[in-house]
């Protein structure tokens, strides 16, 4: 059985657009989505997954998912680097479709319209 999830995408270099994209949300995708191990930041009824190293490895500051976090009440300024995957939180610690919430407010910051 596949689980498939609205999940929010933003890039760490502003060329590359923000998106909305359906994904399986197994390890293997969200590594190759943020380009390595993952960690887990959450908040509310969302969560963040972010490259475990980013800092390490000197990745790129994500400065949109920064500031889009920072407006949720969460200040990762330093530490949100690389590809930024943002899900909610299912039932029985699942992973949901990202919050309608987090979309809109994303589409006002980045005066995008997101769409899947």
């Amino acid at each position: 059985m596949s689980n498939r999830y609205t999940a929010l995408i933003i890039p760490a270099r502003i060329s590359e657009p923000v998106r909305i994209e359906t994904i399986e949300p197994g390890l293997r995708t969200l590594q190759d989505l943020v380009g390595g191990d993952i960690e887990t930041v959450t908040r509310g009824d969302w969560h963040v997954y972010l490259n475990a190293e980013g800092v390490i490895r000197n990745l790129p500051l994500n400065l949109r998912a920064a500031q889009l976090m920072y407006d949720c009440g969460l200040d990762l300024s330093g530490v949100a680097r690389g590809t930024a995957v943002f899900l909610g939180h299912g039932g029985h610690g699942e992973e949901a479709d990202v919050p309608g919430h987090l979309i809109r407010l994303a589409e006002e910051f980045f005066d995008t319209r997101l769409v899947a």
